[in-house]
């Protein structure tokens, strides 16, 4: 083992094991979650699985009245899916691609990351999957889209595909039942690159603008707020004028988001800050203000001011606290609204994928979860749709839940799981 190696394991092992030892008893989840104070970590916790995938016949685990199977695999660490008005399941594979890493801490992270294979060379492409015969599993495949700067985010509006790549938003032609789309785009949206690199998009209701979320360059402004400005925001696109402007401000790393169709309110899963302890401050899901400021990097969940960073009192003052606690480091990237019915068993609410945690001594997300609502607003305790993502023992990964999304039948669920390769069709179980 060379020495950066051993410094890497020293470093990570090290800290796991002291911080082990003051992990919280709960976790800090729903709407008025138990905090723990914030322990600030000299040297962050860095502690994630190993990537294995899925052995033949192996599958996650589902709820009670579920099955799944399978719906396409050989992917290459597919992360988001947008399903087309005809069936179509579009889906994004792309990576984080690390800049060199310049300090021990950097190393060390880098080199966790890529054991677990969340960095690396980026396959850059949109691929296209078609289940022709309807039996639940797809069987044709397309390049849809190559040559891309880490495509993320996909929204169609009438005959106009749009694309977050990590740098913006970019427009290809499009007709229905296309298999390819070819040229370089027309770009809309300048983003900057690098960092929280997702760029998630939504159509409004009204098919008239375009959502986009971009998450801040660091963990708490470490570069300073020149460089986060236009970032950790979600991003609003006037298709008709097309001005972009910033719709809200202070979501660290907002990625997945959704429309509440009784409202007409905007959704989002935010991921929050690292080195202030294994629950602290939770993930959430919370509504979208127009115009709203959330807090990072001076303070989480309302006015509990994080004391790391230079303060900006006014700041502080105007910020909103989330609707719903997720627990820590719970990496919530996937969200899609899931009415009534579609599953057995379950009611209207948000599906989320928990990606899954890496700056915390015991594990945390590596599933799929359902936040029931009523009345608009969320109504009771998350409960598990998919799990079995982690071995036991926490140290293999099999498969790391990422995208969500209501399939073409309405009656079926997509989980794009990026360590396994493979698109998940989550359904009722067939009566024995």
């Amino acid at each position: 083992m060379d020495f950066m190696a051993k410094a890497t394991a020293l470093v990570g092992g090290t800290m796991v094991a002291i911080r082990r030892f003051g992990a919280p008893r709960t976790r800090a989840v729903g709407q008025e979650p138990q905090i723990p104070e914030a322990r600030k970590q000299g040297i962050m916790t860095l502690k994630m699985p190993t990537a294995g995938g899925w052995a033949r016949g192996h599958v996650p685990s589902a709820a009670p009245g579920l099955a799944v199977n399978a719906f396409a695999t050989g992917l290459d660490h597919p992360r988001w899916i947008e399903v087309l008005p005809n069936g179509d399941v579009l889906v994004a594979e792309s990576k984080e691609q690390p800049s060199p890493p310049k300090t021990l801490m950097d190393h060390a992270a880098q080199a966790t990351m890529r054991r677990a294979k969340a960095i690396g060379v980026s396959a850059n492409r949109i691929s296209l999957w078609r289940d022709a015969d309807g039996d639940g599993v797809a069987e044709i495949r397309h390049d849809f889209l190559t040559g891309q700067n880490q495509p993320f985010g996909m929204a169609l509006v009438g005959d106009t595909f749009h694309v977050g790549n990590t740098d913006g938003i970019v427009a290809f032609d499009y007709r229905d039942g296309a298999t390819q789309l070819t040229g370089e785009g027309r770009r809309l949206v300048e983003f900057k690159p690098g960092g929280h690199w997702t760029r998630s998009l939504i159509v409004s209701p009204d098919r008239t603008r375009i959502y986009a979320g971009v998450g801040s360059l660091s963990n708490i402004g470490d570069k300073g707020m020149a460089a986060e400005e236009g970032r950790a925001a979600i991003w609003e696109l006037d298709l008709a004028s097309g001005q972009a402007r910033i719709f809200a401000s202070g979501l660290r790393n907002a990625v997945g988001m959704a429309w509440e169709p009784g409202s007409g309110a905007l959704w989002t899963v935010v991921n929050e800050r690292d080195g202030l302890g294994d629950e602290t401050p939770p993930d959430y899901l919370t509504s979208v203000k127009e115009g709203g400021f959330y807090g990072w990097p001076y303070c989480y969940w309302g006015q509990t001011v994080d004391d790391r960073v230079a303060q900006d009192a006014e700041l502080v003052a105007r910020a909103i606290t989330p609707d719903y606690a997720l627990g820590g480091h719970t990496a919530s990237l996937g969200l899609c609204w899931m009415p009534a019915g579609t599953l057995p068993g379950f009611p209207e609410g948000m599906v989320i994928g928990q990606h899954g945690s890496w700056n915390r001594s015991t594990l945390s997300g590596y599933r799929v979860i359902f936040v029931p609502f009523s009345g608009g607003r969320p109504s009771g305790p998350p409960r598990d749709i998919l799990w079995g993502f982690l071995s036991p023992d926490e140290k293999i990964a099999f498969g790391r839940p990422v995208g969500v999304a209501i399939g073409a039948d309405g009656a079926s669920l997509l989980v794009a799981d990026d360590v396994g390769d493979v698109i998940w069709r989550v359904t009722a179980a067939k009566p024995d």
